[in-house]
């Protein structure tokens, strides 16, 4: 069968639990037209770039599908009439990965990184610009 990610953006004002149900509900689509979804992340609550429906933010997930083109059609059907998805985007991919995704893994690394402290920048208050006023 055929490989799909689908990336769902749902509105802000839905709680973590009714995110995992509308999840839940999906993935019952599948597996009724005979699909499976072999990962499914959560990646929070983030700001949009632009509004989207008076929406400022919205709840990000992921689904690997390993479906039939019929199954994920019937899955975008029922995003469209759910007022819940802001938007959705499906595509077809070549293999699934393994492990987390590339937005789960930069979570990590921004945690890793050290802080700077005030005045542990270059050319900060009190240091001569070279060519510059004093």
């Amino acid at each position: 069968m055929p490989l799909y990610e689908c990336v769902i953006i749902t509105r802000q004002d839905i709680s973590n639990t009714q995110v995992d149900a509308l999840l839940d509900t999906f993935t019952t689509v599948l597996t009724e037209q005979g699909g499976t979804v072999p990962k499914r992340e959560y990646w929070g609550l983030k700001n949009l770039a632009y509004r989207i429906k008076k929406n400022r933010k919205g709840h990000y997930a992921l689904l690997n599908i390993d479906a039939p083109a019929a199954g994920v059609k019937e899955l975008e059907r029922t995003m469209r009439i759910n007022e819940d998805v802001l938007r959705f985007l499906t595509i077809r991919v070549d293999e699934l990965e393994e492990g987390p995704s590339a937005a789960l893994q930069s979570r990590g690394r921004s945690d890793d990184r050290p802080r700077r402290g005030f005045g542990e920048r270059s050319g900060g208050f009190g240091e001569p610009r070279p060519g510059g006023y004093e």
